[in-house]
């Protein structure tokens, strides 16, 4: 099946596939994802391809979106990913950005989220979304305040004994 790509600026946003496994392998072990976001027990190149085929593939296949490979345009580098997940026991949809530490702090995860949310609710019409983040994670609470979200409240995620920060945010074009 043919699924969606988008472009900004300076980005390529494409799904991701097994051929991105070198770059989820370091993201997934990233000090700032271990610490806000958990470890996903991806301690190889092998791991990594089998979490995009087992976890992120299935949503896209079922869905039409998901995860995306942030590419910058200027040198085809991997930066990092953004998308829209639905996760199971949780109510609704929500948006996630990481990049590699090097490509932090250059605008590229509001670039990106930008127009992976703009792409939700014009193009997948996702009505409501919202964001999860530790209470710790300053960075990602500002770049979810750039896009628009607003805090609402806390949750626990299933299978996860953190409180997180709940980010919301309507289409307004509705």
């Amino acid at each position: 099946m043919n699924y969606k790509t988008f472009e900004t600026k300076r980005l390529l946003l494409r799904p991701t596939n097994p051929q991105d496994a070198d770059l989820i392998f370091r993201l997934l072990n990233t000090p700032k994802w271990l610490a806000y976001i958990g470890d996903r027990n991806v301690n190889s190149i092998e791991d990594a391809e089998a979490y995009i085929t087992n976890k992120m593939t299935p949503q896209l296949e079922r869905l039409g979106y998901g995860n995306y490979t942030v590419i910058r345009k200027e040198d085809g580098s991997k930066l990092g990913s953004c998308g829209i997940y639905d996760r199971e026991g949780v109510e609704g949809v929500d948006i996630g950005f990481a990049l590699l530490p090097e490509f932090e702090k250059k605008g590229y995860g509001l670039e990106a989220a930008t127009r992976i949310k703009e792409a939700a609710f014009s193009e997948f019409g996702i009505n409501n979304m919202q964001a999860y983040t530790s209470k710790k994670n300053i960075s990602s609470q500002r770049l979810l305040e750039k896009l628009g979200l607003k805090q609402t409240g806390t949750t626990f995620l299933p299978n996860d004994e953190e409180e997180l920060f709940v980010y919301s945010i309507s289409n307004t074009k509705l």
